[in-house]
């Protein structure tokens, strides 16, 4: 039974994708370029985009299972796509925030409830996989930290529960290989709750040289995050951290659950990716 991973490039997918192959299963990768895929030798790789639905058909064509994205422009039309190609079940990389009743209304969490809904009403058997904080965020840091040997933060003491993205995969592969696998659309988050700024200390260690944490206020943020941002993504990004600091982001014990293994460690994923800051 083969398994599309959309999107096999990125943190998460790739990690979908290598433990799906050493799990066994029949896999097919989605990249926009596939060219430019660098993919296991003998991956079966299409070229398919949600904005593009004429590339779905093809990509879609003897698949029965699906690891998504969640991105509210395609989703329509690749829920008609899967039907039209009898996918039998969806697994969806959403949003922790949707559980969350104090993130209602955040752009980011509406845009995830829009492509949940968008599939609950497609008719298709789908599982959505819901991690709060993504470890992965913190790369956002790196080229400051590059360049200055700082990093700008609102509120640094505000305290998450970050998640590594190979317990994300670990989740969706389980659900992709069991769609009833009790758990899996539960609230993900990393085993601790940690500040931003033993995030950056431990980063520091990690790549082995001194970052600096310097502090910045709300508007400050907002301007910072407006220059790779919509200026509402920008505004619920500074809405997250903020709520961070109420002591509104948790720590759950999901992944223990469905994994059976304690998450793996915010130290453990700086470690990993120590290049991208050195």
């Amino acid at each position: 039974m083969t398994t599309l991973v959309i999107g096999a490039r990125g943190s998460v997918g790739r990690h979908v994708l290598d433990q799906l192959l050493s799990a066994g299963e029949p896999v097919r990768a989605s990249v926009r370029d596939p060219a430019a895929a660098r993919l296991p030798d003998g991956v079966p790789v299409v070229a398919a985009d949600l904005g593009a639905p004429e590339t779905l058909r093809a990509a879609l064509a003897g698949v029965r299972r699906v690891f998504l994205y969640a991105t509210a422009e395609g989703t329509a039309a690749f829920a008609e796509a899967a039907r039209a190609a009898d996918v039998e079940h969806v697994v969806l990389l959403s949003s922790g925030s949707v559980l969350l009743p104090s993130a209602r209304g955040n752009a980011v969490t509406e845009h995830h409830r829009d492509v949940e809904r968008i599939l609950d009403d497609s008719g298709l058997r789908w599982t959505p996989i819901r991690p709060l904080v993504l470890a992965n965020n913190a790369l956002g840091w790196a080229p400051s930290a590059r360049a200055t040997g700082a990093v700008r933060l609102l509120h640094p003491e505000a305290v998450t529960a970050p998640i590594h993205e190979r317990d994300i995969a670990a989740v969706a592969v389980a659900a992709v290989l069991d769609p009833g696998a009790e758990g899996v659309s539960d609230l993900l988050t990393g085993g601790e709750l940690i500040s931003q700024r033993r995030q950056v200390e431990l980063i520091a260690e990690a790549a082995g040289r001194p970052i600096r944490v310097d502090e910045v206020t709300p508007s400050q943020a907002q301007q910072q995050f407006e220059r790779f941002q919509p200026p509402e993504i920008a505004t619920a990004i500074v809405e997250f951290v903020t709520a961070a600091a109420r002591g509104e982001s948790p720590a759950t014990t999901a992944v223990r659950r469905v994994l059976g293994r304690e998450p793996l460690s915010f130290a453990q994923w700086a470690a990993e990716h120590a290049v991208s800051f050195a």
